[in-house]
């Protein structure tokens, strides 16, 4: 068959879809809408359900066969789904040679969801660097309460928010920083937002045993995780850690995995023991890990029934309802978490719509409720989303990171919602003052992202500076997946 007597056919293929995509869509749509009270975000959540329609189907052939006409292979479409459905179709039925009830989106319409995005970006994190788009986030180590030069190097390289980690200090350290914060904002002559992340139910190990200082766990051994030690059960299970929330004990289940210190060995239940758990290890680094006290553990095929906010949540987001321009909401699982930190927020302060909230993404359960919990955020106030790595990595497993955190990134550009990579970013270079060379490669790609968070270390400063000099680099090449076609200057 000719390729102009297969023209009319693809063009009536594009024509269903895109009613199709349109029909369910609004449905979708019509869910999404009680929740949205904030004008500016109702195209991000009309196209967020326009590309969940579209996402359910696979449409490899289809790309294909637009590609060889020279059209859109419509796999630049996150931000403006219906546009570029016709868009393409519009130009197929030139191709064809026939009439069709579509219309050429004006370049307005078309780029209208970038255009919505780099407003919610602003308005989250400020205006843009000259010459750089990408937002950097850096933690403050609890040093920087006392040490206002700190603070003032971080500005001066390029930061553009700070986070603080309410997990540690107190409320006067926290304030202490964010006066040195607003002495840097003084010299520069540049706003810092300031980003308060309250701790949420981080569970861990409490008291350990081993057989001695130097012993490893590793591949083959059992772990014991009870409410309490048992040392006279030591030749049966001579490595045993208590949890400091007992409770998630009971609704851990024989099969279910488990893992420790973000990872660095985890197994699966094999039995019920001495009122805890019995771990056989069969994941962890080569030579084993220690047993230590305060290292996280998880459970990713556990519903856990935790409440995200903490006794201490509430109390410390008292200190930050008066001083945070955003918050970060660890432990979010579904929209009810969401709209029920909004209440807490509500309670506080009148200006609570204002705030920005950051929810951090770390289970598959938050993965799954993501688009529900990004319209109940938006649509209430500005938000971001975290792709929270190091939890999200040990919870859905190493191997499938890098494909979710692609898929975490077109779903928040499809809702025209901001994102802040976070986790190990330039973690070398943070700490020990060399970059690796895969961990480069990595911020090249994070610089896809609204924002990127970088994590205490002695070398933060250098490594501010070194992601500011990277973004504008690469802003040259690319925005988002799509390549911008700067002219090549090596050859």
């Amino acid at each position: 068959m000719r390729g102009d007597e297969e023209t009319p056919a693809l063009l009536a293929e594009m024509e269903a879809l895109r009613d199709e995509v349109s029909r369910d869509g609004r449905r979708r749509w019509e869910a999404f809408r009680a929740d949205v009270d904030r004008t500016p975000f109702a195209v991000g959540a009309l196209n967020l359900a326009h590309y969940l329609a579209l996402r359910r189907r696979d449409h490899r052939a289809l790309q294909r066969a637009l590609m060889l006409r020279g059209l859109s292979s419509l796999g630049r479409l996150e931000g403006r789904v219906l546009a570029t459905l016709d868009a393409a179709t519009v130009a197929l039925a030139a191709l064809a040679g026939e009439e069709t009830c579509r219309h050429a989106p004006s370049q307005r319409q078309f780029f209208r969801g970038e255009t919505r995005l780099r407003a919610a970006t602003e308005r989250l994190f400020g205006p843009a660097r000259p010459e750089r788009q990408g937002r950097i986030l850096v933690t403050l180590p609890s040093e920087a309460a006392d040490d206002p030069a700190l603070v003032a190097g971080l500005a001066r390289a390029g930061a553009d928010a700070l986070r603080i980690n309410c997990a540690h200090d107190d409320p006067e350290a926290w304030r202490a920083m964010i006066a040195h914060a607003r002495a840097a904002e003084r010299e520069t002559g540049r706003r810092l937002r300031i980003l308060m992340d309250i701790a949420g139910p981080k569970i861990r190990t409490g008291a350990v045993l081993a057989p001695d200082e130097r012993a490893r766990i590793g591949v083959g051994d059992r772990l014991l995780l009870a409410r309490t030690l048992a040392p006279g059960f030591a030749q049966s299970f001579p490595f045993q850690a208590t949890c400091t929330a007992p409770e998630v004990l009971d609704a851990v289940g024989v099969g279910a995995r488990v893992a420790v210190d973000d990872g660095r060995f985890s197994g699966r239940v094999v039995a019920r023991a001495h009122d805890g758990l019995v771990v056989a290890i069969d994941q962890a680094k080569l030579g084993g890990a220690r047993l230590k006290p305060e290292k996280g553990l998880n459970f990713p095929e556990t519903a856990l029934a935790l409440d995200p906010l903490t006794d201490k949540d509430r109390a410390d987001l008292d200190v930050v309802a008066r001083e945070a321009d955003l918050v970060g909401y660890s432990f979010v699982q579904t929209a009810g978490d969401i709209r029920r930190l909004q209440a807490e927020l509500a309670a506080r302060t009148s200006r609570w719509r204002e705030i920005g909230l950051v929810a951090k993404i770390e289970t598959p359960v938050a993965v799954r409720n993501l688009p529900e919990i990004m319209v109940a955020a938006a649509g209430r106030q500005p938000f971001a989303v975290m792709i929270a790595r190091g939890d999200l990595a040990v919870e859905i497993g190493f191997a499938r990171l890098a494909e979710m955190q692609e898929e975490l990134l077109w779903l928040a550009e499809a809702a025209h919602v901001p994102v802040i990579w976070a986790t190990q970013v330039l973690e070398r270079l943070v700490k020990s003052g060399l970059p690796s060379r895969g961990e480069m490669t990595d911020a090249a790609m994070a610089a896809r992202a609204e924002c990127v968070m970088l994590n205490k270390g002695p070398n933060v400063e250098a490594a501010v500076d070194a992601l500011d000099g990277l973004f504008r680099r690469m802003g040259e090449h690319q925005s988002k997946k799509t390549p911008t076609l700067r002219a090549l200057r090596t050859w």
